[in-house]
């Protein structure tokens, strides 16, 4: 077969169907733009996951002096000392804990008034409003139900927390997110495989002449099929080329130059992360359009 041939009957497909071969492109580069940010994406829920699950605290909030009509648990009045003391003794002697810190009502309503200081409610409410608490770092955050069940019904315990149990619900909705994502992927996949077999078939019917004169001297079906199939899936590399050069500008100017420079508490994923999805983009970008283009030809090339 001569490679020649091949490349003029590619260039002369893609010339003839130019605005539908500029449709391809734009749809399969969307498409995988789509779904390259949606593996970054899940990359970095995880890697998210990963570094707050670590710092999540299981926290015993304790009784203060309102609470008694607010918590059934707390009707015998505030916490007392003793029962701090046999709170914090009883933690040290459990294997599962790594670390206590104790906090008191005045760091509570320090870093209450940091976090929620300009909302109005924050005007009224005083120190002696906030719970003491002991955070509690885990071995193996799985055991909360050990601290749970042990701590929960205790006198002068308000409740037990579970910090992970905040975050897992920011999770589902980043996951939520990632999956609304890989949807308008899937559709934007199927608009550009429909745009290729049509624009497959567009050509192959354009050029019906040149290959019943070619199957009329001996060419095999492959050899009439070929530059088709190269077409579609020339046009879908340059649209995931496209794809890349989107990826490659999100990373640079909406995570590094935007989102990185303005929130500090996300480590957000670099461009190693990128850089090994760019040949999984390209890939996919090359056989997709080839692939489709080959079932298209296997069911309406009549030669």
């Amino acid at each position: 077969m001569r490679a020649q041939f091949v490349l003029s009957e590619i260039g002369v497909g893609l010339r003839r169907n130019l605005t539908m071969t500029f449709a391809v492109i734009v749809s399969v580069a969307l498409s995988l733009a789509l779904f390259g940010g949606s593996l970054l994406m899940n990359e970095q829920v995880n890697s998210m996951k990963g570094y707050w699950y670590d710092k999540a605290n299981v926290s015993i909030y304790l009784c203060n002096k309102t609470d008694k009509a607010n918590f059934s648990s707390c009707a015998k009045g505030a916490v007392t000392d003793e029962q701090k003391k046999q709170i914090k003794a009883d933690l040290e002697k459990m294997p599962l804990v790594q670390s206590i810190h104790f906090e008191t009502s005045d760091e509570a309503y320090k870093h209450y008034k940091e976090e929620f200081g300009s909302q109005p409610l924050a005007t009224v409410v005083t120190a002696d409003q906030m719970q003491e608490s002991f955070r509690i770092k885990l071995k193996d955050p799985t055991k909360y139900e050990v601290i749970s069940s042990a701590f929960q019904k205790r006198p002068g315990v308000q409740t037990v927390e579970d910090q992970k149990d905040t975050l897992k619900s920011l999770f589902n909705l980043l996951r939520y997110m990632n999956w609304g994502a890989l949807g308008v992927m899937f559709l934007m996949l199927v608009v550009a495989l429909l745009l290729i077999v049509n624009t497959v078939r567009v050509s192959a019917f354009s050029r019906r002449r040149e290959t019943g004169i070619m199957r009329l001297v001996g060419a095999s079906s492959f050899y009439i099929q070929v530059p088709f199939i190269m077409e579609a899936a020339v046009a879908g590399l340059l649209g995931g080329i496209l794809a890349c050069v989107l990826l490659v500008c999100g990373q640079q100017f909406l995570v590094n130059n935007l989102l990185a420079t303005h929130i500090d508490v996300i480590q957000f994923i670099g461009w190693d992360a990128v850089l090994t999805k760019l040949p999984l983009v390209l890939a996919t970008g090359l056989l997709m359009p080839a692939l489709a283009a080959f079932a298209a030809l296997w069911k309406y090339l009549k030669v």
